[in-house]
């Protein structure tokens, strides 16, 4: 008789991301178990929109996508993580009637804050709808019945979100989500406790391990984010500061429209020439604002331009040049931020593009430690699930023994020189570029 195996007791973390759901069963270990990916797409048709199907995405994507990775194992707890802001406006059974208007879309622009923007969108658009919900909301009301997030997320809704909770001045309490401001339960799906939805970059920011002076976290999703990790209280024009789970330590930076939505387009364009050759000194310069900059530029308005393209450059060259641009991204957020930067911790889905990794390290000159789990925010939002269990204490920063690192990716001396001396010619690029615009 062949003896069957003990199943594997695990925490779900679910990332509902900008182009895919990502699902991951994960052990007391922090080990992947089971993974999953659903594919979504976005709706962006100008660069002034970009939503998504909420109903498709954060409600049934969710369910799919936690159903799959939970499947042959004894589920614990289940977490939940996705972007900031965004809206939906939801029905009596917590479906979505709208669509999902996320970070950066133009219904955001309001003097009160990008959230009341989208309020005020969706009630224009759907006043009679029974609540208006984030995608964390949506989500966890459809695993457990239970519409909440955690209180990291409520602070992306301010001015809604005050010191007492929602503000109703701004809008009616009963419309908004739940609050729930510690670990506790919100609900169960098949008797896994489930814990209030959070943001990405936070649940990534728990397991990826970028905890000391120096460290610079850069999450390479379809938003391009970084962190560089200071001292004290570090403050730069331009540039958010938030602060670290490590006590005394703080990250400033910000995101950035240069990540894989700027990229995947590029490749559209040029194709995937991975067999040609790209010289170190034969690359144009891509100003990489494809719908606007967040930071430290903070001007929707700015587009994308291709700079000292000439007839001896390949699709090769320009695909190359956009890679090197999103890392002169990361190079300005450094250089701005103040800080001593000595290695970066790269995270997210982008981190599986080795041309990518190896240009933000030659643009940088920087070590680049490639984390060994790319679904790093379903990761987090899984520890978070095990406080949630009461398999962990409390302390977020203990979460930092999942980090994992899965190689390093060093310098080439070639394109780091040849890509410094084209860094201030970018930098003047980009600058002649956003003079255009205004």
């Amino acid at each position: 008789m062949t003896a069957v195996a003990e199943t594997v007791e695990v925490t779900v973390g679910i990332d509902i991301g900008t182009t895919s759901v990502k699902a991951i069963a994960v052990d007391a270990h922090g080990e992947v178990c089971a993974r999953t990916r659903i594919p979504h797409a976005i709706n962006a048709p100008t660069p002034a929109v970009l939503e998504h199907d909420a109903a498709a995405v954060w409600h049934t994507g969710v369910i799919e996508a936690c159903d799959s990775v939970s499947a042959d194992h004894r589920v614990a707890g289940i977490g939940l993580a996705a972007m900031v802001p965004s809206l939906a406006a939801v029905d009596r059974n917590g479906m979505p009637v709208s669509p999902g208007i996320l970070y950066g879309d133009h219904r955001g622009h309001h003097p009160d804050g990008e959230f009341v923007g989208f309020l005020r969108s969706l009630e224009h658009a759907v006043p009679n709808a029974h609540a208006y919900w984030p995608a964390q909301a949506v989500a966890s009301h459809a695993l457990c019945g239970a519409a909440a997030i955690d209180g990291v997320t409520a602070m992306t809704c301010l001015p809604v979100f005050g010191a007492d909770g929602w503000d109703a001045k701004w809008c009616d309490p009963g419309k908004l989500p739940d609050l729930a401001m510690d670990s506790t339960s919100i609900g169960e799906r098949d008797d896994a406790p489930v814990a209030a939805g959070t943001v990405d970059a936070l649940a990534e920011q728990l397991v990826a391990g970028a905890d000391l002076p120096g460290d610079v976290l850069v999450i390479c999703g379809t938003t391009l984010i970084t962190w560089a990790v200071g001292e004290g209280w570090p403050e730069a024009e331009g540039l958010w500061t938030i602060p670290h789970l490590q006590p005394g330590l703080a990250a400033i930076g910000g995101p950035s429209n240069a990540g894989g939505l700027f990229l995947e387009r590029v490749r559209a364009l040029t194709g995937d020439p991975a067999a040609e050759l790209t010289h170190p000194d034969r690359v144009p310069l891509w100003v990489p604002y494809i719908r606007g900059e967040r930071t430290p530029r903070h001007d929707p308005d700015l587009r994308a331009a291709l700079v000292g393209l000439d007839v001896g450059h390949t699709p090769a060259d320009v695909l190359a040049a956009a890679y090197e641009a999103a890392g002169f991204v990361v190079r300005h957020h450094l250089d701005l931020s103040g800080t001593n930067p000595q290695r970066i911790v790269a995270v997210g889905g982008g981190t599986q593009v080795e041309r990518w990794m190896q240009a933000l390290a030659d643009v940088t000159n920087l070590p680049v430690d490639v984390t060994a789990v790319p679904e790093g925010a379903a990761r987090g939002a899984a520890w978070l699930a095990r406080i949630t269990a009461g398999l962990e204490s409390s302390d977020w920063a203990e979460a930092r023994r999942w980090a994992q690192t899965g190689r390093r990716v060093q310098p080439r001396a070639d394109w780091a020189e040849a890509a410094n001396l084209r860094y201030p010619q970018w930098r003047a690029a980009c600058a002649s570029q956003s003079e255009a615009a205004q």
